[in-house]
């Protein structure tokens, strides 16, 4: 089961933090600097799994990855394959760069109701839900469907704004 999906960018600061358990708000906050610790010491060249810690306990992997400035941390139980999650990483960061061409930490703070989305597609109370791609952009461009028909004041102020209205 996954316990627990971090991005956090290279200075340190979360940028998305989702708990799967009962996790007090104090032991998050440790956790979150812990594995940013961890995960930033090492080396390009050295292995995604971390085992063990001390304030998640023994039972528990951290399986990253690094992609520019952000680091994509899955806190997951012994039963996940760290293979797996790495493949869920990967699929996860490219379903965000196809939504946002090319996606970087603004998108993540301007956009957080469409990470979580994304990320609610792929995985939903510790257990990955979807993993292929086109199913989980579909999901996404219904989902941008149903919103453009709720608001479509707001859309047509977006056009303007993106002048599709007063270009040729």
């Amino acid at each position: 089961m996954i316990i627990s999906i971090l991005i956090i960018n290279n200075y340190g600061k979360p940028r998305l933090s989702k708990f799967y358990d009962q996790t007090p708000v104090e032991k998050q906050q440790a956790v979150i600097r812990e594995c940013f610790t961890l995960v930033s010491k090492r080396g390009e060249n050295m292995c995604n799994f971390l085992e063990g810690g001390e304030t998640w306990g023994k039972e528990t992997k951290i399986i990253y990855r690094h992609y520019a400035t952000l680091y994509f941390i899955f806190l997951v139980d012994a039963s996940e394959s760290e293979l797996g999650i790495l493949d869920l990483i990967h699929i996860f960061v490219e379903t965000l760069d196809k939504c946002f061409e090319n996606v970087c930490e603004l998108d993540l703070i301007f956009h957080m109701d469409k990470v979580h989305f994304i990320l609610d597609e792929v995985v939903m109370g510790g257990m990955v839900l979807e993993t292929n791609l086109n199913q989980i952009l579909a999901a996404v461009d219904e989902q941008s469907k149903i919103e453009k028909a709720e608001h479509p004041i707001q859309q047509g102020i977006r056009d303007v704004f993106n002048k599709k209205i007063f270009s040729k």
